[in-house]
């Protein structure tokens, strides 16, 4: 295909530069002439083929999400990590004829998850597939994407509101409802795998220094209490959730379980630090509200908030949490995915104080807000 594209503007540089000079530089980039005298001069040949091959990206997006979706299904990542091997080997495990099987694979190696050995053509484990396995959860939520995907089949009436997502219905606890016993399995099990990695990155960053007891509330199978138990064993620590989630949660002895609903009411006291680990984005702003009213009135005096999960990029829109988690939270119907100045806009109307947010070195999986609560308990 022609090359496509010109070299985008400095970050920050369209936004801020006059509105005359922002049209003529877009008249100039959309025009086919002057793509074709960049493709002509050396130095700007790279810069054109190069924002080409990003805008290609973008278009072939859904292709190499379902081929990471075929590598997972069919675990060939799995089989190719115990050793190489080639479409003809692999076909007859997989059940996958071996031509078709060959296309597979050579994209997994264009996508760098895959390698191809020049003297024999059979296909081996990158590293970057070898840390693709790593990842806690990351298998689990490639094939749960076949839900989203599904929501997404027709994005102009999925955007114009017109569709009814599956995802919602995935996530029975969004809209208030009980759920039955599968529905509350299926979630569980999804959070205990993924929520792993987030429990890892938010305590790498937050000091669990002067909490005496912590306790975590919409936490699921208790996967970061898990984690926090394993770090700082000290600590007193609780989790609260639905009565069906908090049954089937995996936690120490020691940790203490109360089944309820943050809908329903006021929240237990008694513990100085509160923890919301990806929670008020599934959340529409009522709850959010009402639940942050509830998090401050169950904390005493000098209490902390502890808030975790992706956040938007708000004025500066991030290339993860403003396409992936933004248009996920808004198939679930309810959810919303907020910037870190929203959360802390929230947080200051209601009283707290000390407000901190730490540097993300990873917003895709999660940014962290801590805040104290301020006046008399």
């Amino acid at each position: 295909m022609a090359d496509i594209g010109l070299p985008a503007p400095a970050s920050g540089m369209e936004g801020g530069a006059r509105p005359a000079f922002a049209s003529r530089l877009n008249r100039l980039a959309a025009s086919r002439g002057f793509q074709r005298f960049c493709a002509r001069v050396p130095v700007l040949r790279r810069l054109v083929r190069a924002e080409g091959a990003e805008l290609f990206d973008i278009m072939q997006g859904f292709v190499r999400s379902q081929v990471l979706m075929a590598l997972v299904e069919l675990r060939v990542l799995h089989r190719l990590a115990e050793a190489p091997a080639g479409a003809e080997a692999l076909a007859g495990p997989l059940g996958v004829p071996a031509p078709r099987l060959q296309v597979l694979l050579q994209a997994g190696a264009a996508l760098r998850l895959l390698r191809r050995r020049r003297r024999d053509g059979a296909f081996a484990l990158t590293t970057r597939g070898a840390a693709f396995l790593g990842v806690p959860g990351l298998e689990a939520m490639v094939r749960h994407h076949g839900v989203l995907y599904g929501d997404l089949a027709d994005p102009r009436a999925f955007f114009e509101g017109r569709t009814d997502p599956a995802l919602a219905r995935f996530w029975p606890y969004v809209l208030g409802g009980e759920g039955g016993a599968d529905q509350a399995a299926r979630y569980s099990r999804l959070m205990a795998e993924s929520q792993a990695l987030v429990a890892e990155e938010t305590l790498r960053q937050l000091p669990l220094a002067g909490i005496a007891h912590l306790m975590d509330v919409g936490g699921g199978t208790g996967a970061f209490l898990r984690a926090v138990h394993a770090q700082a064993p000290q600590l007193k620590l609780t989790l609260f959730d639905l009565p069906q989630v908090v049954a089937a949660a995996a936690l120490p002895a020691d940790v203490a379980r109360i089944g309820g609903s943050f809908r329903d009411g006021d929240l237990p006291r008694g513990a100085d630090a509160i923890s919301l680990i990806r929670v008020l984005y599934d959340h529409d702003d009522a709850t959010v509200a009402a639940l942050l009213d509830a998090v401050h009135a169950a904390l005493p005096a000098g209490g902390r908030l502890i808030l975790s999960e992706p956040m938007s990029g708000g004025a500066r829109p991030d290339p993860q949490t403003d396409v992936y988690f933004a248009v996920y939270t808004l198939a679930m119907k309810t959810g919303r995915t907020r910037s870190a100045a929203e959360h802390e806009a929230q947080l200051q109307a209601r009283g707290f104080s000390r407000i901190k947010r730490y540097a993300a070195a990873r917003p895709y999986v999660t940014t962290l807000i801590s805040a104290v609560r301020g006046g008399s308990a």
